[in-house]
């Protein structure tokens, strides 16, 4: 499902990558962390507790009770609406959550072995609330217009800005093509005139009777009809608006995720993050909500949350491979190991053992912890995954290209040379790969070779980049005016 991201920087990027890499790989510098030991039988919960609008609910208690104690363990709400407890043992527990004006939350009693985590998602609902919950509340953005997608920079380097573009375009993968929608989805017969125009690409005739029928009768799929059409015709402004209205006159999935994900692909980060906030906060059990907020808190720099989020999506659906690739592509880009990446993406592989990526990115997370501690056992599991990677995708340029890293952090010169080769044999315009063998050839004193490789690795960079350029310049950003406040960049 995902493209296999290629994370190439300026040249600037590239050059400090050198001093990097004599270190070792990933090109980045990596620095081991200890966690504090606990006790092996000690079980955590932890997870988030929002209000029936999707925002975080600060200093609610939240209890774990165990079925055979009198005595509940409490802890009390983060400003970010987080919160974990911890028990010393194993058991049977249950979790509520209370605070004054709001209706508790509550999960079912669930299990826990010795030294399992879990994550769970509660809400509380206004204490006069009716059963059903509107979108009432205002949101802390307006969109104002469009602009030139190069006038306006995302957040961090070159190689984050690229990954928050694929990561953005993965999630507009996860909304269904017109041939997956469930007929429910728009009501029989209203917008049948609409539909058929629209399945022959007639978009602007489509657009006309929906309005036609909006003008009788106005509903909320009327208007997410609308802001299909206005993405088909270019008209991404108006498009973010019908999602808007279509998911302030009825709060579903589906309304909420193509809300966030229009804001997403426009560049408008900060907006998709609450949109897709309140969209989880609603949906709880909505892993594309997770994945797309998590795509929106990686474009915003907040990477852990994004990571956080993933897995909690990953533990809702472990068959879904969408999850597991999203969170591959932020661990092969980002400075330190994400939290809880590695045994995310160690059950991507268990589950899904003949999947390339899989293997790959289960490299990845095990390479970059393994980085100052220089663990012979956990790079030689790493070197088994990349080589199973490649052969289950001969193709598999980048893996080769980790092959090649890996080999040259052991200086085995002559096997990475060979995997660089292999590399660029399958794409000759994977600059990374012309640049990490001129320095394995300058290791080997082979001058004339690294200097030529150089040359290559400056004119596949050039050439990346004016394809990225191209195809940036394709799509319009939206102007956006923050109420208020901005939207929180780094919740937990």
């Amino acid at each position: 499902m995902a493209s296999r991201t290629k994370c190439t920087g300026t040249l600037a990027t590239a050059l400090l990558s050198a001093a990097v890499l004599l270190l070792g790989w990933p090109p980045i510098a990596i620095i081991a962390r200890n966690p504090p030991p606990q006790s092996q039988d000690a079980i955590t919960v932890s997870g988030t507790v929002r209000n029936s609008g999707g925002e975080p609910v600060a200093g609610a208690s939240v209890f774990l009770e165990e079925n055979s104690s009198a005595s509940p363990m409490e802890a009390k709400t983060n400003p970010d609406g987080t919160f974990t407890i911890s028990s010393k043992h194993p058991g049977t527990f249950t979790v509520r959550a209370e605070k004054s004006g709001l209706r508790g939350g509550s999960k079912e009693p669930f299990v826990l072995s010795a030294g399992e985590t879990k994550h769970l998602a509660l809400i509380l609902a206004a204490a006069s609330s009716p059963g059903t919950m509107e979108f009432k509340d205002e949101p802390n953005f307006t969109v104002a217009g469009v602009t030139d997608w190069s006038n306006v920079g995302l957040h961090g380097s070159d190689t984050t800005s690229r990954t928050s573009e694929a990561l953005a375009k993965e999630t507009l993968k996860l909304k269904p093509g017109e041939a997956d929608k469930s007929p429910g989805q728009v009501s029989a017969g209203r917008y049948q005139a609409a539909l058929e125009c629209q399945a022959k690409g007639d978009f602007a005739q489509a657009r006309e009777q929906v309005n036609r029928v909006l003008a009788s009768a106005d509903d909320a799929e009327g208007h997410h009809l609308l802001g299909d059409l206005d993405e088909r015709l270019g008209d991404p402004l108006e498009a973010v608006r019908e999602y808007e209205r279509a998911a302030r006159m009825h709060p579903s999935e589906q309304n909420y995720f193509d809300w966030g994900t229009e804001l997403l692909l426009h560049k408008a980060a900060q907006p998709a993050v609450e949109v897709f906030t309140r969209g989880t906060g609603l949906h709880p059990d909505s892993a594309r909500m997770l994945a797309g907020l998590a795509a929106a808190l990686y474009a915003v720099g907040s990477y852990d949350a994004a990571a956080r989020r993933l897995c909690q999506a990953s533990d809702l659906r472990p068959a879904d491979p969408a999850p597991y690739l999203f969170l591959g592509q932020m661990e092969k880009t980002v400075l330190a190991p994400l939290p809880c990446a590695e045994q995310t993406l160690a059950r991507f592989v268990r589950g899904q053992p003949a999947n390339a990526l899989a293997n790959y990115y289960y490299a990845v997370s095990l390479w970059k912890r393994q980085r100052g501690s220089e663990n012979p056992a956990t790079s030689r599991q790493a070197e088994v995954l990349l080589q199973k990677a490649v052969t289950l995708d001969p193709n598999f340029a980048e893996a080769y290209v980790a092959l090649g890293v890996l080999y040259f952090g052991r200086n085995d010169f002559a096997p990475a040379i060979q995997a660089f080769q292999q590399a660029i044999k399958i794409n000759p315009q994977l600059s990374d790969a012309h640049y990490r063998l001129s320095l394995a050839y300058k290791r080997t004193g082979e001058d004339a070779k690294a200097h030529h490789e150089f040359e290559a690795y400056q004119q596949a960079e050039k050439t990346e980049t004016a394809a990225v350029e191209r195809q940036r310049s394709e799509l319009k950003q939206f102007l956006v005016i923050l109420k208020n406040q901005p939207v929180p960049t780094n919740p937990n």
